[in-house]
């Protein structure tokens, strides 16, 4: 399959997984903007007599304006037989051209073609039979016609052509100088590029347009350039870029009045909310809700917008969103709008309303599923048969256009509405009818969906070998795509939870469910492992919305012969946990608990220990030991095990794992231990083969709303004393001074003794310079400028003042996250916000255990918590606790 084939496919996967499939061409540079460059009334002189024509023509456009495409059409047709009786083959192409696009509106695509082809050959042939013709004019008319056909071509699905016919566009606009004609073809080509999936290029293309438009003088078309960067900014996870740009996009649209415009910006704003709010705060969620509103009302208001389907758009929108909330079953009030904004579409067979049909109808399911579990009675939500008629009228239409990824999509819906009905048989062929098609078209971003479908069935009719291989096909496919997945938008990114994760995990279940009372066999848990450890390199790739990972298999033994691997593994009714000892065979346990069970008791210890005066943590504290470590105990002590490695799932990397406590003492009393994203990252080369020197660096003064750090000072001055060091601490700590040192200095350890805060955002997970926040991805750039430099890589990270965010479930994954884009070998971190006191106490025993007794990270860290731990001021975990290694613990 050609890697081009598969990013022109890959856009698809934004139709099916969020649930609405809008245009990429239309619903952005609104076909009246593509009219509104033709000729204006100052050109007239190229023709004599025609003011009847002209009127007819003006009078068509009007009404193309309007929605009312038929009365376009006859307006059009009696303006081209006009123009043909006077033989101005010049406006006689540019009315059959804009005929093509009437009638592709009306879904008559045959017609369409026809005409726009018809005026493109007719003025090429006269063109090139009349040299005395004025040829500005006739390269104006062609490159309308160029740009109306990369309509009807992207339309069509032929992204690529349309792009060539945009480029054409654009290099005859260049050519009479007409420039921002020559900017909206090359907006038009940024969209195609985004269908086939090629983000950046569509990227650097409205970057360049929006530097264009930014020296010009507000217009509506200034207006539509910053809207669709600021979508893009969107789309590339920049979003307080993206916001910047909206704002200013509709501030212009305000300004200068264009209503259809501020619609479709308040659209993109409620959009970019609604993305942000799977990241971070779910008031997001609500600030879209408003900004839908606020377009929905705004368009009832304008004349035109109600006859196109940015009403639909909108209400889609709104339907979507309200089902991933706690009130979900308003999305049902929406359902008799939403049809009536499809009766109001006059468009009737085309592309984009088949897909927005067959969306709704997967909308519709969620929407049942809701409604079957729940208690509340809703009025309108549609039965699974009126689902079903709805997709099957949309499979006859994608039949009709041959447009098989609609085809395949909506015998997938039907196939999940027979799964609901637990009809298997008609549920496995339908799927296997959409999958097959998926795959004769090389669709890919179909194929795993398909075949997770076919799992989930084939494990219900108690065919689990097949299930199994159906679940290893969709994973083998999903990490083919993994270049793709994370570089679409970011709200994709999160249907990770709802799409992408569920896969790996119940690939898992299934995989740890042997048949009968058998146990599990050693193969079996190996292939869990994997399954495992490429879920968790997954979450961090999706993180950073980028395949940036480079995972190389390592085994234990390679790394530390003293020292157990312990990977944990969070299903819906159990927690099951593998164990890998050095040169043994691996060891499996579970325990029977509710995943909300779970959680719950996480939660219970992880607030207990947070809160100085509370002591309620002794008890979930030891029901995690039961679960983790007691089964494992005499296999530890016969293999002289004095290291714990976990590769923590899900909620257990928010607490830190060597609070579980045994009734005696805590797991850190009798241990190392350090976290691991995975084996499969690390790095196995030990500290002490490195000459340590630290690059210190501290915020001790009230800095951008975050507190002083009084003992930073003092923190810094002992490590000082114990480790050659040099320290830029508050104003010579900026971002800039940082990087500096990083190039120029070889320094092992870097210490950083600053505000910094882990989120499952990558925007919100930063460390506080003195003149500002350096993001994560920052971080990155200014560590890869050392090893562009020449020198050695970090071998230890410490972020000795952190935590993770309050309230985010994830936020330990921007933890995980930070340790490994800052490409350190190992990272020292806190999971909370610490006492800076006992943080300098601890900092100074923790580097006199590395530097003077020459201990491996992992057992100078505990050494110095158990320090803190005996001294009676701070014997509560809320001191010595929060300290977790990350990494290589050697």
């Amino acid at each position: 399959m050609k890697y081009r084939d598969i990013r022109k496919i890959i856009a698809t996967i934004l139709f099916i997984l969020l649930g609405f499939f809008s245009s990429l061409l239309i619903d952005n540079i609104s076909i009246n903007s593509v009219v509104a460059q033709q000729p204006n009334r100052s050109n007239v002189e190229i023709v004599t007599r025609q003011n009847s024509a002209l009127s007819l023509e003006e009078a068509g456009r009007k009404f193309y304006s309007q929605g009312n495409y038929q009365a376009a059409i006859g307006q059009w047709k009696k303006a081209q037989k006009a123009y043909q009786t006077q033989g101005n083959f010049l406006l006689e192409a540019r009315v059959l051209s804009n005929l093509g696009l009437a009638y592709y509106q009306m879904g008559n695509w045959q017609e369409a073609k026809l005409k726009n082809e018809t005026s493109r050959h007719l003025l090429v042939h006269r063109r090139n039979l009349s040299a005395n013709q004025d040829g500005a004019n006739m390269d104006r008319v062609l490159a309308q016609i160029f740009n109306n056909q990369g309509i009807l071509q992207l339309a069509s699905g032929n992204a690529e052509q349309a792009i060539l016919s945009w480029q054409r566009a654009q290099d005859l606009y260049d050519d009479i100088g007409e420039e921002n004609a020559s900017i909206h073809a090359a907006i038009n080509q940024a969209n195609g590029f985004e269908n086939l999936g090629f983000y950046h290029r569509s990227f650097r293309i409205l970057s360049e347009v929006s530097s264009q438009l930014e020296q010009q003088p507000d217009s509506r078309l200034k207006s539509i350039g910053l809207r669709k960067y600021g979508d893009s900014l969107r789309l590339s996870g920049k979003f307080s870029e993206a916001e910047t740009f909206l704002v200013k996009s509709l501030a212009i649209a305000k300004k200068l009045d264009f209503s259809q415009e501020q619609v479709q910006t308040l659209l993109a704003l409620g959009k970019l909310k609604f993305v942000q709010s799977n990241f971070s705060h779910e008031i997001s969620k609500w600030k879209a809700l408003e900004f839908y509103q606020q377009a929905l009302m705004l368009c009832q208001a304008t004349d035109n917008c109600l006859a196109t389907d940015i009403p639909l758009q909108i209400n889609l929108a709104q339907f979507n969103l309200l089902l991933t909330t706690k009130y979900w079953w308003r999305a049902d009030i929406l359902i008799p709008e939403i049809k009536v904004d499809f009766d109001n579409i006059r468009q009737l067979d085309s592309r984009n309303l088949i897909s927005k049909h067959i969306s709704f109808a997967h909308s519709s399911l969620k929407l049942y599923r809701k409604a079957i579990n729940s208690s509340r009675e809703l009025k309108h939500v549609a039965s699974l048969s009126e689902i079903n008629l709805t997709l099957q009228g949309a499979i006859a239409s994608a039949q009709d256009l041959q447009e098989s990824r609609l085809e395949s999509y909506a015998l997938g819906l039907q196939g999940q509405i027979q799964e609901q009905l637990q009809k298997w048989p008609l549920a496995r062929e339908l799927t296997e009818k959409a999958l097959k098609i998926s795959q004769i078209i090389d669709a890919p971003e179909m194929s795993y969906l398909w075949q997770w479908q076919l799992a989930r069935i084939d494990r219900r009719m108690g065919n689990r070998q097949q299930a199994i291989a159906h679940y290893d096909r969709a994973i083998s496919v999903l990490e083919f795509l993994s270049k793709d997945l994370v570089t679409i938008d970011p709200y994709l990114q999160y249907s990770f939870r709802d799409t992408v994760e569920p896969i790996y995990r119940q690939s898992l279940d299934l995989l740890l469910t042997p048949e009968g009372n058998q146990p599990l066999t050693q193969i079996e848990l190996k292939k869990a492992l994997t399954t495992i450890e490429s879920l968790q390199l997954a979450e961090l790739n999706n993180f950073f919305r980028e395949d940036c990972l480079d995972a190389k298999s390592i085994e234990i033994d390679r790394i530390d012969l003293h020292a157990a691997a312990i990977y944990t593994i969070i299903l819906h009714d159990r927690l099951e946990v593998i164990a890998s000892l050095p040169k043994q065979p691996l060891i499996h346990y579970k325990t029977i608990i509710a995943q909300e069970d779970l959680e719950k008791t996480i939660k219970k210890l992880h607030d207990g220990i947070v809160v100085r005066s509370r002591r309620d943590y002794y008890q979930p504290a030891e029901q995690l030991y039961d679960y983790l470590i007691r089964p494992l105990i005499t296999d530890l002590e016969q293999n002289q095990i004095n290291t714990l490695v976990f590769v923590p799932d899900g909620v257990l990397r928010n607490i830190p794992l060597g609070v579980v406590y045994d009734g005696e003492h805590y797991l850190i009393e009798d241990y190392n231990v350090a976290l691991n994203p995975g084996l499969q990252l690390l790095s196995p080369r030990p500290l002490k083969e490195v000459e340590l020197s630290t690059l210190a660096l501290g915020i001790t003064q009230e800095r951008s709303g975050f507190p002083a750090l009084n003992f930073v000072d003092l923190e810094l001055t002992e490590i000082q004393n114990l480790i050659e060091s040099i320290a830029l601490i508050d104003e010579k700590f900026t971002t800039n001074s940082f990087q500096e040192e990083i190039q120029i200095s070889d320094y092992p350890i870097v210490h950083i003794a600053t505000h910094g805060q882990f989120s499952s955002s990558l925007e919100d997970t930063f460390l506080l310079a003195w003149d500002n926040r350096i993001q994560i991805n920052q971080l990155n750039l200014i560590f890869h400028s050392r090893t562009l430099s020449d020198k050695k890589a970090i071998e230890l990270l410490v972020l000795s003042a952190c935590e993770t965010a309050a309230g985010d479930k994830w936020a330990a994954l921007g933890l995980a996250g930070m340790a490994v884009r800052a490409g350190a070998k190992s990272t020292i971190a806190t999971l909370w916000s610490v006492n800076d006191e006992a943080t300098a106490k601890l900092m100074s025993q923790f580097y006199e255990e590395l530097v003077i007794n020459h201990k491996e990270k992992s057992q100078a860290i505990r050494d110095a918590q158990i320090a803190l731990l005996n001294n009676s001021h701070y014997q509560h975990p809320f001191y010595w606790a929060p300290y977790v290694l990350v990494g290589n613990w050697l």
